[in-house]
């Protein structure tokens, strides 16, 4: 029982140390996240549409 006690005074004082983010740094990440994702996507559309006419015109 000493072990659990222990344990769980250990596992809160870590978890007091946790710096949780804030909605406006999850809001950013996201944003920011979502715009990279977008702008590959649409990077790779183009590349794959370039490649397509162009096969297509070789063949």
């Amino acid at each position: 029982m000493e072990k659990f006690k222990s344990y769980y005074q250990q596992a809160k004082l870590e978890l007091s140390k946790v710096i949780f983010p804030t909605k406006d740094q999850i809001r950013n990440a996201f944003i920011s996240v979502f715009v990279v994702v977008a702008a590959v996507s649409l990077f790779l559309a183009v590349i794959d549409m370039i490649m397509s006419f162009t096969l297509s015109n070789i063949i």
